[in-house]
């Protein structure tokens, strides 16, 4: 095992990040199909997730950066399943936990799962381990099965495919999948791959709404991503994205959260995305959505959202003036599956068309610059 070198350098699009979103609709079909297959780690997973809620035991989901976000919408995932089945009926019996400080303040009992897309990030093998001397159950989804992480845990569900780009992609989809598919064991539900894959290959595919809305947001002095329940998971990676790919200053608040205090600091010089694709509670969302939204565009923020469709029919004609891409609604999958895997190739997408719009190449996420490289290095 080896962590994975510099991307190769293209000196203008299609980028490796390109090539990765448009490669997701057919990951999510090879990886949903391999791990329905009885047998599969993800039954085995799927097993023990079911054994520690039986239990009482709590399960917690960790990572770091991407793999952090992509924790929180697994999370997100499992709870809807555990409680179709009958298994949680209280939220905090499955939990997110940043991996810094699941290893600082481990867990004593229960089932910890690790998400890494390589396997070999410092925090999130560090909390693996902390969990595992207290006696704790280790799962690891991540790429392969030779690296540092795969070592640690006695459950290990791989994606099998990497990016090729350091501006992850795969990296946030391949957990969310993988989720699914554990989530279909657990609940005794099947998943349809070709649904979800066309769900993603929907979420990217316009193009030219990506365009104007990164030609709106290029031009920020920094970027709000605001969301709401199961959508806060990828509003945290939109601001991630953003600040990886295109260098802007970006933050993500919570839907309630944004309309207090933080309006002060916005202005003609701000950019806002929304992200509303879930399903649950809708109509309160969607309410109290269209008051942000006009609050933010009284004070001169460029507003752009992703949402679905039967939100972006709620939508007045002038709530996202910046624009606004639409994702379909995917009743069949269940909530949270169709928010962020809907969301996820839409957010990507608008990432990299702002990172075109403002000249930067995503891939290399400045470190083709010796100074962030160098701080980079510092920080590892």
């Amino acid at each position: 095992w080896a962590g994975s070198g510099m991307p190769s350098a293209r000196s203008g699009p299609p980028y490796h990040m390109t090539d990765m979103i448009a490669a997701e609709p057919h990951l999510a079909r090879r990886l949903l199909a391999r791990l329905a297959r009885p047998g599969s780690p993800a039954q085995t997973l799927a097993a023990a997730i079911r054994e520690t809620l039986s239990a009482g035991q709590p399960i917690v989901v960790t990572g770091c950066g991407t793999s952090e976000h992509a924790a929180q919408g697994v999370v997100e995932i499992l709870r809807e399943a555990a409680r179709a089945e009958g298994l949680a009926g209280e939220p905090n019996a499955i939990v997110a936990a940043q991996a810094l400080e699941a290893a600082l303040d481990p867990q004593r009992s229960g089932l910890l799962i690790g998400i890494s897309h390589e396997g070999g990030s410092a925090a999130t093998n560090a909390s693996m381990e902390a969990a595992r001397v207290n006696g704790v159950r280790v799962a690891l989804v991540t790429a392969g099965s030779a690296s540092p992480g795969a070592a640690l845990a006695g459950i290990v569900v791989t994606t099998d495919e990497m990016d090729q780009s350091w501006c992850h992609t795969i990296g946030y989809v391949a957990p969310l999948l993988t989720a699914t598919a554990v989530g279909a064991a657990l609940s005794r539900r099947a998943v349809d791959p070709a649904a979800v894959a066309d769900l993603m290959a929907a979420g990217a595919r316009d193009e030219r709404t990506a365009e104007a809305i990164a030609a709106a947001l290029a031009r920020s002095s920094h970027i709000l991503i605001v969301g709401t329940g199961a959508d806060r998971p990828a509003a945290r990676e939109l601001v991630l994205k953003i600040e990886e790919a295109a260098w802007v200053p970006s933050a993500m608040r919570d839907l309630e959260t944004f309309l207090h205090g933080h309006l002060p600091a916005t202005g003609e010089s701000t950019g806002l995305v929304l992200i509303l694709t879930d399903r649950e509670r809708r109509a309160e969302r969607v309410k109290r959505a269209r008051q942000a939204l006009a609050a933010a565009r009284g004070v001169g923020v460029r507003v752009a959202a992703i949402v679905s469709a039967d939100v972006a029919a709620a939508l007045g004609g002038d709530d996202t003036p910046a624009g606004r891409l639409v994702v379909p609604e995917a009743p069949g999958l269940p909530a949270p599956v169709a928010a962020l895997l809907g969301s996820a190739t839409a957010l990507q997408l608008v990432t990299e068309r702002i990172a075109r719009a403002r000249g930067t190449n995503p891939d290399a996420i400045r470190r083709n610059d010796v100074h962030y490289r160098e701080a980079a290095a510092a920080a590892e």
